[in-house]
């Protein structure tokens, strides 16, 4: 038996980590719905294409063929994987993932996964829009300031530079433009399972979940 997990909540919730160990540990597919966007915002503003050049937007789009690959994500055959994880490229996913039109475009290449047997979905939308009527939904979040120290830490541990007055800020702006933005706003899917995460390590966020599959799955 197939089935869809979802994860939902704000920016640096920790979903896309949390994500990628479930679908490890339940021996799933992991489906990254951010690092669509992402990959799409940059390949847009790399073409000097900009969120409200609607003449251009949809002809572009069509040109455009993304690939979720060995965790990886490959744009016209080109791997993006490494350039998409930067805080250039989140304010950009931001501002073109809040365009209709190219969320419409990527509704389909979504959904069209679970096509090949179970996943687990992480995003903004994804137990709200792209898969409603999954069995299994979930909203994590986290006060603004335990977001940002998560974030800060793992920038740091990647040798990048990070400011955490800076990162916080950008999360408070992120949170506000994606829980009012006209297209597909941030919100807890009906259904969906709420968990605060601020004061839960990593490990205590995937088992508290794990036991909620498999209670369900049983």
């Amino acid at each position: 038996m197939s089935y869809v997990i979802t994860i939902d909540g704000p920016a640096g919730a920790g979903k896309s980590s949390v994500a990628k160990k479930l679908a490890a540990k339940l021996g799933i597919k992991y489906l990254d719905t951010g690092a669509i966007y992402r990959a799409i915002a940059l390949i847009l503003a790399k073409s000097e294409i900009s969120p409200d050049n609607k003449d251009f937007l949809n002809e572009a789009l069509s040109k455009i063929k993304i690939e979720l690959v060995n965790n990886g994500v490959l744009v016209n055959g080109f791997d993006v994987t490494g350039e998409i994880r930067t805080p250039e490229v989140d304010a950009l996913a931001s501002l073109y993932s809040a365009i209709p039109e190219i969320r419409t475009a990527l509704l389909s290449l979504q959904q069209d996964q679970k096509n090949y047997g179970s996943i687990i979905a992480e995003g903004r939308d994804v137990g709200s829009v792209v898969f409603p009527d999954a069995k299994l939904k979930f909203f994590i979040t986290a006060t603004p300031e335990a977001r940002a120290r998560r974030r800060y830490e793992q920038r740091i541990g990647q040798n990048q530079d990070a400011d955490y007055d800076r990162i916080l800020q950008a999360i408070k702006s992120r949170d506000e433009y994606d829980s009012n933005r006209k297209a597909a706003p941030l919100s807890i899917p009906d259904g969906a399972v709420y968990i605060d995460t601020s004061d839960m390590s990593e490990d205590e966020v995937i088992n508290f979940i794990l036991e909620h599959v498999k209670e369900a799955l049983s």
